[in-house]
């Protein structure tokens, strides 16, 4: 299979480092998963790659911190454009790579695009300041200044827009960027880095490295001593091995790791608004994010209503590739993730749980895991504690507002929650009782480059988005002027 592009020439296939694609020495291939089909052969590089990165990185840094922030504001605003203008050709390679259907890839662009927009404005906005001084012959100032080379792994269920929401501030803020995103989609990180040399970023600030060898790579990122920062976005288990080799060299770090969201629905709901957010939060993305709905927590009363009314729409959703129209649910990932998921659905069932839709094993060697729907499932089952990653909603029910908070924090996980309630005293209740990061109230996509994006308890460390996002690439510096002349 080939990709059709307006402009071909944004397919890039090789790392990209101080400003130079590099050749190929080897390479693997990249496919897409909705037909099992190779779409690129990508370069397949390694330590080696990942080491001249660093070294490009270091070099570039001192020069690029030292323009002013309206400098960096301008160029990076030149990338937001070009990655607008764009739009089209890169969701096209998104869907064939990663699956997801393309109306989705276009929304992941823009909303990716408004980080780069959102911290070219912060970065005029990076203020210190001074301080009442202790006594009168000397004066106390706080400045902030970039940490220097960042180094950042990425994922694959959002290819775009995980690489700008770290890139962005890390730019704005005068560091340097090596990423090295999932093997699975490469194509979407390249053609980030074509856009910013495009929008003339200079060579050596934003370098992307492609291969295989994420255990080698991931070494490097973590304990080489010119990176200063680290930031990642995964599986809690991977998150932890890096976290390790983070405090070799004491890195500053920002860990965006696994969630395991519960969406309630308490009896004063809006049903209606209830069954649209629980939709859109569950079976986004064919239900492969971190934020979305894990768990659905409905309240006795409304509990069979609820689950009959959720499956007339879950039986709505068209499965198919992504370029066809009027797709809601792409494929998964790859088999291995259709059949974890599966087994979970499977080993529900045999605990007692109700298979209400979906949930058939596709022949072959298909990725497109049916929307799936199951009733009756308990806390303490592997598919309420498990973060699934995948389209499948397990609704559990519950009696009382306090036993929905009990059953909600009873996981190591705290990224995201989501609960509908129409009783304004529940909705703060509620909301500060839940041990989530981020909390949707009445509403189930709750993701915007304003807010701060990230979670508590063995969900993460840091924020992503928002004024505090480019906190995470300054350091700060206080100074102490001494021997002032009164």
């Amino acid at each position: 299979m080939t990709i059709s592009l307006n402009d071909p020439s944004l397919l890039k296939t090789q790392s990209y480092i101080n400003g130079q694609w590099l050749p190929a020495a080897k390479t693997f291939s990249v496919y897409n998963p909705a037909e099992n089909s190779v779409i690129a052969e990508v370069s397949d590089d390694g330590v080696e790659q990942v080491e001249l990165a660093v070294a490009a990185a270091k070099t570039a840094q001192q020069q690029w911190a030292s323009k002013t922030a309206n400098e960096r504001s301008q160029v990076l605003m030149r990338w937001h454009q070009e990655i607008m203008n764009n739009q089209d050709d890169l969701a096209m390679i998104m869907t064939r790579e990663q699956g997801k259907p393309l109306a989705e890839a276009k929304a992941e662009i823009a909303y990716g695009a408004t980080f780069v927009q959102w911290f070219a404005e912060e970065a005029k906005r990076v203020n210190g300041e001074t301080l009442p001084s202790p006594s009168p012959d000397r004066r106390i100032s706080v400045i902030k200044q970039p940490i220097g080379v960042v180094s950042t792994i990425t994922p694959w269920n959002f290819p775009s827009s995980m690489i700008t929401r770290k890139a962005a501030p890390a730019l704005a803020a005068g560091c340097t960027m090596i990423a090295r995103p999932a093997s699975e989609t490469p194509l979407s990180a390249l053609v980030l880095a074509e856009l910013a040399e495009r929008a003339g970023i200079p060579k050596g600030v934003l370098n992307i490295v492609v291969g295989t060898d994420s255990r080698g790579m991931g070494k490097v990122l973590t304990t080489h001593p010119d990176i200063a920062k680290f930031s990642f976005t995964g599986s809690t288990e991977v998150g932890k091995k890096l976290l390790e080799q983070c405090a070799s060299t004491v890195k500053k770090v920002s860990m965006e790791l696994g969630g395991n969201a519960p969406f309630i629905v308490f009896d004063d709901a809006d049903i209606d608004a209830a069954i649209t957010g629980a939709l859109a939060s569950k079976y986004r993305n064919t239900g492969q994010t971190c934020v979305c709905a894990n768990r659905l927590l409905v309240q006795a009363n409304l509990y069979d209503t609820f689950v009959e009314r959720l499956a007339e729409r879950v039986a709505t959703l068209k499965s198919g590739e992504g370029t066809q129209p009027n797709v809601d649910i792409g494929p998964m990932i790859n088999r291995q993730a259709v059949m974890d998921v599966h087994s979970l659905v499977e080993q529900a069932q045999q605990q007692g749980a109700t298979l209400v839709a979906g949930g058939k094993l596709p022949e072959g060697q298909s990725n497109f895991y049916p929307p799936t729907l199951v009733s009756n499932v308990s806390s303490d089952m592997a598919l309420a504690q498990t973060e699934i990653f995948g389209p499948v909603a397990p609704v559990i029910r519950f009696e009382t507002e306090q036993e929905a908070i009990d059953i909600a924090n009873n996981t190591r996980y705290g990224l995201a929650a989501y609960f509908y309630s129409r009783d304004i005293g529940r909705c703060y209740r509620v909301m500060e009782a839940l041990e989530y990061g981020m909390v949707g109230i009445n509403a189930g996509v709750i993701s915007n480059p304003l807010a701060p994006f990230g979670g508590v308890k063995e969900s993460g460390i840091g924020r992503e988005g928002s004024h505090y996002g480019i906190d995470e690439y300054l350091e700060i510096k206080y100074a102490c002027f001494g021997d002032i002349d009164q």
